[in-house]
């Protein structure tokens, strides 16, 4: 005699729970759809964690390095999504079958500016290990907020296709629109610029000086003070990396 098996119930539909609201610190831009249109933020919810983190008082210099290292590798994910590949002329194979692989097609340069964007290197170099990295040494002048070039030993000739310029912060702009106009000016084709934290205004003008550009940042605040700090923003990144706190 045959046995009937009796039909199970169909599955519920999935409900999809409404999205918790954004954490936002003091003035913190909250989306970056009024942003210009070449910046790009990570709307992430471990970036948002981080953040809150690194913008802390307490934390001190081993966690904050820690930090920023962490977010340069979640901003550093975003700002290589759109690089490109070629097939490898290699013949590969798994330990099942062959395969055809592919590889990054240019060469490409990390240009970390001194000293705060020393603390991003390591992370960017363990997403792309291949890379070049040439230091770019300039500082925002204190009583101008212009800024100073005090350390660039760039080859001759340009050699590379893409580069990525290194700063955790973005106040101003004053010196990251120096860091791409040397770039430029040595003849690197591309250039991507990745930043932890910028000021709506930093980001704008950076914007209108290098409209070519593409710009990745983990958060943006509105504010800036009489002294071009970013607020609530976190700090003097460079101190707060090196433990260089000076009365």
């Amino acid at each position: 005699m045959s046995a009937t098996s009796t039909p199970l119930p169909l599955p519920l539909p999935l409900q999809t729970p409404a999205p918790a609201p954004a954490q936002t610190h003091g003035k913190a831009a909250k989306t970056g759809s009024d942003l210009p249109p070449q910046v790009r933020v990570m709307h992430h919810p471990l970036v948002l964690h981080k953040m809150s983190l690194l913008r802390d008082h307490r934390v001190r210099s081993k966690q904050f390095r820690e930090l920023v290292a962490e977010l340069t590798s979640l901003v550093g994910t975003l700002a290589t999504a759109e690089i490109d590949l070629v097939t490898s002329a290699k013949a590969l194979s798994s330990p099942i079958a062959p395969f055809e692989g592919v590889r990054l097609k240019d060469a490409i340069g990390v240009f970390p500016i001194l000293r705060a964007g020393q603390g991003m290197v390591d992370s960017f170099l363990s997403l792309i290990p291949s890379a070049r990295v040439h230091h770019l040494g300039l500082y925002r002048e204190s009583s101008t907020l212009l800024p100073v070039e005090y350390y660039n030993k760039l080859p001759a000739t340009c050699s590379l296709d893409l580069g990525f310029v290194l700063d955790p912060m973005i106040a101003t702009s004053g010196t990251a629109v120096a860091a791409v106009n040397i770039l430029k000016d040595w003849g690197l084709p591309r250039i991507k610029f990745v930043s932890i934290l910028a000021s709506r205004a930093g980001l704008e003008a950076l914007a209108a000086a290098h409209p070519d550009i593409q710009i990745y940042v983990a958060a943006v605040d509105d504010e800036l003070d009489d002294h071009g700090y970013v607020r609530p923003g976190l700090g003097d990144a460079g101190d707060r990396l090196f433990k260089t706190f000076y009365e």
